[in-house]
């Protein structure tokens, strides 16, 4: 009986260890708010060229990537019966214009009929159109850029018959790009022309800019989301038409908003909640934990020694615990989480090994490594 009532006692009277956490003391900041979505990019200016007519392709000048300038000939279509034919009217169209000046010399001399003269300014301007026409059908046979750009890889071969629409390659302009993506209609408001946009191929490298050019003015029925047009600068080349990117775009600047790291947020089935460090025994206001906090039901840890500040005194140094205190989250951005209610400024939040937290549990602070600041350190650099 003395045995087991000593083993009762003992487990009775024992503490649990000190669980070893790291903390960020809660201080209000700069807020950078963004609109994060994902988006398709597409060259400012892209077609796949085609030809107008049929004929054999006679000769290919271009190769694939090339960068080509505007007007440049790309393909030539095999052209000596118009070249013929243009050079048989040119040579009516001389006659004809000789006829008209006799006519209109002895209709000055007054023995030439004013009809005489109408039918050879007739005949002269139909030859005159009648190569023009020629001239444009023998243009036909030549394909040219219709802009500066790269060009793609050929789709045809020499000696090949061309028929109308026959695509020959694409040619896209990648100095400058845009980015097609769309916002909740709920954002719409909050977006503007010219708005600054990062865009980047992952979420941590958002190396372009751009800015928005064009908003949709109507809501998609069915999505309910809003399109948005932004021009890209593409200075390095390394972005291509159809391709997947995260887009931000980035909101005004706010100052004095209470954040936190989102590896300090806990998610349940009752509300959001964080770990907050205070002495033991301090008992904070009561709180329901189906109800979230508030300034009134639950009490932020603004009371909270610095562990820090003791940390060269062990025996001076107050037993801490960790303190469960739910939260109002808002906005997320670059790894923070805005805290609308539940911490104040100067209050100590656990960042990391809160897993092995429990409420009211003992904790000991050791901040030499912080995974929830070097993740922020991370997102600020890049």
């Amino acid at each position: 009986m003395f045995r087991s009532q000593a083993i009762n006692q003992f487990f009775a009277t024992m503490k649990p260890p000190a669980v070893t956490v790291s903390t960020i003391k809660v201080a209000p900041q700069d807020w950078k708010p963004g609109i994060e979505t994902i988006g398709t990019v597409a060259a400012s200016r892209g077609v796949d060229l085609t030809v107008e007519t049929t004929g054999i392709a006679k000769e290919i000048l271009f190769t694939a990537n090339q960068n080509v300038q505007q007007g440049d000939v790309l393909v030539q279509m095999d052209d000596a019966v118009q070249k013929a034919n243009l050079a048989a009217q040119q040579t009516q169209a001389s006659l004809d214009k000789v006829s008209l000046d006799r006519a209109v010399e002895l209709q000055r001399r007054g023995v030439g009929s004013e009809s005489t003269l109408d039918q050879a300014r007739a005949t002269a301007s139909a030859s005159a159109s009648q190569v023009e026409s020629l001239k444009a059908v023998l243009d036909q046979k030549q394909l040219r850029a219709p802009f500066s750009g790269t060009i793609g890889i050929p789709q045809i071969d020499n000696g090949q018959y061309l028929q109308p629409g026959t695509i020959v390659a694409t040619l896209q302009n990648l100095e400058t790009m845009r980015a097609d993506f769309t916002v909740p209609e709920q954002r719409l408001s909050e977006l503007k022309i010219g708005q600054s946009v990062q865009f980047g191929t992952t979420v941590g490298d958002l190396r372009y800019t751009g800015k928005i050019t064009g908003i949709d003015p109507k809501v998609d029925p069915s999505s309910r989301l809003v399109s948005v047009r932004a021009e890209i600068s593409n200075p390095d080349g390394q972005l291509s038409p159809g391709q997947f990117v995260q887009v931000r775009v980035e909101l005004p600047e706010e100052q004095d908003v209470i954040a936190l790291p989102q590896t300090a947020i806990i998610s349940s089935l009752y509300g959001d909640y964080i770990y907050a460090v205070r002495p033991a025994g301090q008992k904070p206001a009561a709180q329901t934990p189906a109800q979230p906090a508030t300034s009134d039901a639950a009490t932020p840890a603004d009371k909270a020694e610095p562990a820090q500040a003791a940390s060269s005194q062990p025996d001076a140094t107050p037993a801490l615990e960790g303190v469960q205190v739910f939260v109002k989250t808002g906005r997320r951005s670059l790894g923070l989480v805005e805290i609308l209610e539940g911490v104040k400024a100067g209050d100590d939040v656990v960042t990391a090994g809160q897993n092995r937290l429990s409420n009211g549990g003992p904790v000991k602070i050791d901040n030499t490594i912080d995974p929830s600041k070097l993740s922020q350190s991370g997102e600020a650099s890049k």
